[in-house]
């Protein structure tokens, strides 16, 4: 992701969740980050069970989680949490 973007960004992005969801709600995220972030991503997600899949060449990991959320600000939390690891790129 690049570190975090601007407060207006975000205030967007819940409006565009709030519109498009009803809460509670499964919601599915997708990340991509070096492979040496694999923890640190992983921890992101606590205790919720998460696929995570290596690259042909082993360099990079993709993480795949899917989670029954409560409200928009639960989504912002865990992408605000994935941006501060090193390298992550969010699909």
């Amino acid at each position: 992701m690049g570190g975090l973007p601007q407060q207006s960004w975000w205030d967007r992005f819940q409006e565009l969740l709030d519109d498009q969801n009803e809460w509670p709600a499964e919601y599915l995220f997708k990340f991509i980050a070096p492979s040496s972030e694999r923890e640190a991503l992983r921890a992101v997600f606590g205790h919720y069970p998460v696929t995570i899949r290596e690259s042909r060449k082993g360099n990079y990991i993709s993480l795949t989680a899917r989670m029954e959320v409560r409200s928009s600000d639960e989504i912002i939390a865990i992408y605000k949490a994935a941006a501060r690891v090193r390298g992550v790129i969010a699909l």
